[in-house]
C-alpha cells in the first residue's frame, strides 16, 4: 500500500496553477518509477481478470489518455495497480497545444475544464519513451514474467493538418505505434482540435475507419500480429449518432469503443468559477452523460462488442455504475487527480464484488 497518503499532497498541488501541478507530477512519477520512492504511491493490483478483444486485462480499471501525453510514467502508473495503462494522445508531429492558461479546476463540481490541444512531444519522442519503459522490456520476456496491467496507445491529428487530410495522420500514427500498444486508441473526440469532432460523422468516420483497418491488415501482415482497434467518442451524441458510430465500428472491423471523452455541455456547472471556459469538461458532471452513452452502444452493439467506459468516475459506486450501464471495463483520469491512487484499487474491487 502507498506510504504517502494523497490527502497529504493534494493541498500542496491544489495551491498550484493546474497544469504547474500536472508538470510537476509527471516529473516526480517520471523519477522515482522503478525505484525505492515508488512505495509512495503503489498498491497490490487487484486480481479480477477479464478478457476482451483478446486480451487479457488483469482487472477492469484503467488509465485514461491524457495525464500522460508522453508516455514518460507507463511504469509509475502501472504501480498504482490499474488493469491497463492508455497513454497519449500523441500527434504525428510534435505540437505546443493551445495558449495557456488551459487547464481550470472546479472543486464544488468535481471537475476539471482542459483545452490542452494535444499537446506533446510528437510520435518519435514517444516511441522511444514507450519502448524504453521496463513495462515494454517485460512484454519480450517469457511468459510468465510479462507484465500484469496492458497497454494501450491513443492516436491523433496535428492541429495544422486540414480536417480533410486527417486520415493522413491516423494513419502514420497507427503505423507508427502498432508493434509496441496491447490496443491502439483512435481518438475522434476531443473538443480542444478544430473541426475533430466532425470525424465522428457518418461519411467521414466510414472513410476514416476503411482506411485505418486496410491499414491495420498490412501492418499485422508486417508484424505477425493483429492489434485491437479501439474508437473513442464524445459524449454528446443523440442517439441517432450513437447508432450510425456503432453502425460504422461494426461495419468496419474495430475491436471496441471508449466511451466516453469530455463534454462540452456545462449545465452541470453553471455559475461556477471558471464554468465558462471554453474547452472539455471532465469528472463528476460527466458521469450521467456518459452513462447514457455507454447504454446507448450497448443497446446498438449487442452483448459481446467491447465497451471501455469513462467519465465522471470519482468512486467505486461511480465505476460499478459503469459497468451496469453496459461497459466491459473502465478508465479513470480525473478522479486521480480528485482522490488519488487509492481510487484505483476502491474501484477495482467494487467492481469485482458487484459482478
Amino acid at each position: 500500500m502507498p506510504l504517502l497518503p494523497y490527502a497529504l499532497a493534494r493541498p500542496f498541488l491544489f495551491g498550484l496553477d493546474p497544469e504547474t501541478a500536472h508538470d510537476l507530477t509527471l516529473q516526480a512519477l517520471s523519477r522515482t518509477q522503478g525505484t525505492a520512492l515508488q512505495w509512495a504511491y503503489c498498491a497490490e493490483r487487484v486480481n479480477d481478470p477479464v478478457v476482451l478483444a483478446g486480451l487479457h486485462f488483469p482487472n477492469r480499471v484503467g488509465l485514461a489518455a491524457g495525464l500522460d501525453k508522453n508516455a514518460r510514467c507507463i511504469d509509475a502508473l502501472g504501480a498504482m495497480g490499474f488493469g491497463f495503462v492508455e497513454v497519449g494522445t500523441v500527434t504525428p508531429l510534435a505540437q505546443t497545444g493551445n495558449p495557456k492558461p488551459r487547464m481550470f479546476r472546479l472543486p464544488q463540481a468535481q471537475a476539471l475544464i482542459n483545452r490542452l490541444g494535444f499537446n506533446n512531444e510528437g510520435l518519435e519522442a514517444f516511441v522511444a519513451n514507450v519502448t524504453q519503459s521496463a513495462h515494454h522490456r517485460q512484454r519480450s520476456a517469457p511468459a510468465g514474467q510479462r507484465p500484469a496491467m496492458l497497454l494501450g496507445l491513443n492516436i491523433g491529428k496535428n492541429a495544422l493538418t486540414p480536417i480533410e487530410r486527417a486520415t493522413d495522420d491516423y494513419l502514420l500514427g497507427l503505423s507508427g505505434v502498432y508493434p509496441f500498444a496491447d490496443y491502439v486508441t483512435i481518438n475522434i473526440s476531443s473538443p480542444n482540435t478544430k473541426n475533430l469532432r466532425a470525424l465522428q460523422t457518418d461519411e467521414a468516420l466510414d472513410g476514416l475507419l476503411g482506411a485505418l483497418a486496410q491499414r491495420r491488415e498490412a501492418l499485422a501482415q508486417q508484424h505477425g500480429k493483429r492489434t485491437p482497434l479501439f474508437v473513442k467518442i464524445a459524449p454528446d451524441l443523440d442517439v441517432e449518432q450513437v447508432q450510425a458510430i456503432a453502425a460504422a465500428l461494426q461495419g468496419h472491423g474495430m475491436d471496441g469503443v471508449i466511451a466516453t471523452n469530455t463534454t462540452l455541455a456545462r449545465d452541470a456547472v453553471q455559475g461556477l468559477a471558471h464554468a465558462t471556459e471554453a474547452g472539455g469538461l471532465s469528472g463528476a458532471p460527466v458521469l450521467q452523460a456518459s452513462n447514457r452513452v455507454i447504454a446507448q452502444l450497448r443497446a446498438a452493439l449487442g452483448p459481446a462488442f467491447p465497451i471501455i467506459g469513462v467519465g465522471g468516475i470519482m468512486s467505486g459506486a461511480d465505476a460499478v455504475s459503469k459497468i451496469r450501464a453496459g461497459a466491459d471495463v473502465v478508465q479513470i483520469y480525473t478522479g486521480l487527480i480528485y482522490h488519488g491512487p487509492a481510487l484505483v484499487r476502491q474501484a477495482a474491487l467494487q467492481i469485482k464484488n458487484s459482478l
